[in-house]
């Protein structure tokens, strides 16, 4: 374990992210990994995602993990660094290697994708109670966490229930289920991420997860009776938008129509998007359509994080009347466009 010195109390961010992220290699051209000659570099890694897109957005935010004391290691702490996140707790271990992995340039729900990790053993599994700075996790008005980290090993899981334990001061705990079967190994990861799910405040699921993590069909309604506890529940319906369950009652909001780069990073630009505006204490429906336009972002450049729109860019969409917002379509460069054009005209050329 790396050690660390003494430290002053951490300073309050908007949002602390803690989990695993990994140098990821994309394939240079399509076809299997066994075909392709040659891969760039990124990163890679669900919370880490959330911090980089909340910071590039104007939010404060830190991301708390374990990395090697390694090459990787280095690039990973710089890279979402320069997004403006903080990473000073992020600890080193010179014991275990940084995680990385390989990817097909292929949508993950599709046969044809492939991915192969080199995670096992990792720094970032070693996380646990006694090996993350408690105080800068908790020194967040959001902490956020997902179900994958859940899944690295015995000791994560024991964290990530440490951290959902109620306490005094416990902050908004944000959950994204991010159901991962090949990471889960000889654990009943249904049980386990319903038990997660059930502890935190705000709570992320795909419909498809639901089904897929708990056998739950029927849709928004189904899966709120079986997370009843959440203050907020997200169900995300792919293509057909977003439910929202809270104390007022149920909101939901139409995807965008999109022209798909690729569709890894819209999850998480997503969930991103919902909680920057849940700090801004922006309604539900803003909220959602937020979310809507950050994962939008994501969804027309190549890699997992895109340059998110300006806030008075994206402030101006989620304004829009329902038919004007149906009448949108996105297509790559749309964040950058001129916000004083006529919403209709934000579209694919």
């Amino acid at each position: 374990m790396a050690a660390t010195g003494p430290r002053n109390a951490p300073d309050v961010v908007d949002v602390v992210a803690l989990g695993e992220s990994m140098v990821t290699f994309l394939p240079a051209r399509p076809g299997r990994l066994a075909d392709v000659p040659s891969f760039d570099r990124a990163i890679g890694g669900a919370e880490s995602n959330v911090a980089c897109v909340l910071a590039a957005a104007g939010h404060s935010a830190r991301w708390v993990s374990r990395v090697g004391a390694d090459a990787f290691g280095d690039h990973l702490v710089e890279a979402i660094g320069a997004y403006g996140v903080d990473v000073a707790s992020v600890r080193r271990d010179p014991a275990r290697p940084t995680g990385i992995y390989f990817r097909t340039a292929g949508d993950r729900a599709t046969d044809a994708h492939e991915v192969a990790y080199y995670r096992a053993g990792s720094a970032a599994s070693a996380m646990g109670v006694g090996s993350v700075d408690l105080a800068a996790v908790r020194a967040g008005r959001v902490l956020h966490l997902s179900g994958i980290t859940a899944a690295l090993s015995g000791d994560c899981l024991g964290l990530l229930r440490e951290l959902l334990r109620p306490r005094p001061g416990r902050p908004l705990v944000s959950f994204d289920v991010n159901h991962r079967p090949g990471l889960w190994h000889d654990t009943d990861e249904a049980r386990v991420l319903l038990e997660l799910a059930r502890g935190a405040d705000i709570v992320f699921v795909g419909e498809d997860e639901a089904e897929q993590a708990w056998g739950i069909e029927g849709g928004p309604a189904a899966v709120r009776e079986a997370l009843p506890q959440p203050s907020v529940l997200v169900v995300k319906q792919g293509e057909r938008g977003a439910t929202v369950f809270d104390r007022e009652g149920v909101t939901a909001v139409p995807a965008l129509d999109v022209t798909v780069v690729a569709p890894v990073g819209a999850g998480d630009a997503f969930a991103a998007g919902f909680l920057s505006a849940t700090l801004r204490g922006l309604p539900v429906r803003d909220r959602l359509r937020h979310g809507h336009l950050m994962a939008a972002a994501a969804l027309t450049v190549p890699g997992d994080l895109a340059t998110p729109p300006s806030r008075d860019h994206a402030d101006r969409l989620a304004a829009l009347d329902d038919e004007t917002w149906g009448r949108l379509r996105l297509g790559p460069g749309w964040t950058t466009q001129d916000v004083h054009r006529a919403p209709e005209e934000v579209r694919t050329p």
